[in-house]
């Protein structure tokens, strides 16, 4: 059992920690920025005049990728979803939508690095010293788990995360039954795990699941991105361990 503290808040008997992927370990922005442009002007070039609408579904203003936009923190399913409904309002049928939106999105990744992002400073140091600690790790992202594997195959993670967990068929986030799945996997109660993440969805999960607490992280500053959290950081260097 460990005893963690961020800011003034503290966590006692804590076993385990699931982070969220991107946005929270990796900063990916740009790849999810670039991955929703390709995706828009793909299905503007079918379909002329959607591409712009549906980059701001997307979450994508210019440079800017909101970090509460459906790119930055839905499944990569929910994200064909909602772009098939931009298309089915056209006058398309539902399923031709779906089909036209997965090409696009798919055609859209062939053609962007697939090198996964960097992480952000400093997140390499904390998950070593949280493990060294004796804490169970793992990732609980709305990426697919190839792409969470990957992420930790090219990061050289492995040794410190006992848990991969993507959204590839079935319940996305915010429902709780993701984070009941990653506890049992890892051998541990909710109770006494902790999730860290980026978005409202990862809180709401956490917090109805019965989690231990739930940190949300925001690296730009907005705390109102991880409404529901029980302590907000902006770094993830202000978890700290108090004893074990």
């Amino acid at each position: 059992m460990v005893t963690i503290k961020c800011r003034n808040i503290t966590f006692s008997n804590i076993q385990a920690i699931l982070f969220d992927k991107n946005g929270t370990l990796e900063n990916s922005e740009v790849y999810l920025r670039s991955l929703a442009q390709r995706g828009a002007r793909l299905i503007d070039a079918q379909i002329p005049g959607i591409g712009e609408p549906l980059l701001m579904a997307f979450g994508v203003n210019g440079n800017n990728l909101d970090p509460a936009g459906i790119v930055a923190v839905a499944s990569r399913r929910e994200t064909e979803v909602a772009a098939a409904a931009y298309i089915a309002e056209t006058g398309r049928g539902w399923f031709e939508s779906l089909k036209i939106a997965r090409q696009a999105l798919d055609e859209a990744e062939k053609y962007i690095d697939q090198t996964p992002s960097p992480l952000f400073v400093g997140s390499l140091d904390v998950l070593k010293s949280l493990f060294e600690a004796g804490l169970k790790l793992g990732i609980l992202s709305a990426a697919t788990t190839q792409e969470v594997q990957r992420f930790v195959t090219h990061h050289q993670l492995s040794d410190y995360l006992q848990l991969e967990m993507g959204v590839d068929e079935g319940p996305s986030k915010p429902d709780p039954v993701l984070f009941l799945q990653a506890c049992q996997a890892l051998g541990v109660e909710p109770s006494a795990t902790l999730m860290v993440g980026d978005s409202v969805g990862d809180m709401q999960m956490a917090r109805d699941a019965k989690a231990a607490g739930c940190i949300g992280i925001t690296w730009i500053g907005k705390s109102d991105h991880v409404q529901g959290a029980d302590v907000v950081i902006n770094q993830l260097d202000e978890i700290q361990i108090l004893e074990l």
